[in-house]
């Protein structure tokens, strides 16, 4: 208690001078607008990993859906991949390999989407973070 009286009669005995010196403005504008120039920046970084999410996201989505038509567009007995070995590990996958191609696809793009919203949940914290109350 001692020692949140003695803080209080610290802060009560300061006084603090203030003067309207063209120095003082000076300091203060160019503080401010090194402020604003980094909110700027910060702004223009946002948009900017918004812009490439949403081409990685379109990409995403477009070689993934190519990629599912061909696998199944192709005959179910036509491999997707095929090995010219009588090694059993490489025949197995030569006979499996629609199944591993269509699993593989599905982990990527899983991930993928995954990702995407981690990303976007990353940006909306970020924004709040800057700009306060305000999102």
């Amino acid at each position: 208690m001692n020692k949140d009286k003695a803080l209080e009669e610290l802060f009560l005995a300061h006084k603090p001078h203030f003067d309207d010196s063209d120095a003082f403005m000076a300091l203060l504008t160019k503080r401010l607008d090194a402020v604003e120039y980094i909110k700027q920046h910060q702004e223009a970084t946002i948009r900017r990993y918004k812009i490439a999410m949403v081409v990685a996201f379109v990409a995403g989505i477009i070689s993934g859906a190519i990629a599912i038509a061909y696998i199944l567009s192709a005959p179910m007995t036509a491999p997707v991949f095929t090995f010219d070995s009588q090694i059993a590990v490489l025949q197995w996958l030569s006979e499996n390999s629609r199944f591993i191609a269509v699993a593989a696809i599905s982990l990527l793009m899983t991930f993928g989407i995954t990702a995407f919203i981690s990303n976007v949940q990353e940006i909306i914290t970020m924004r709040y973070a800057m700009h306060g109350a305000k999102v």
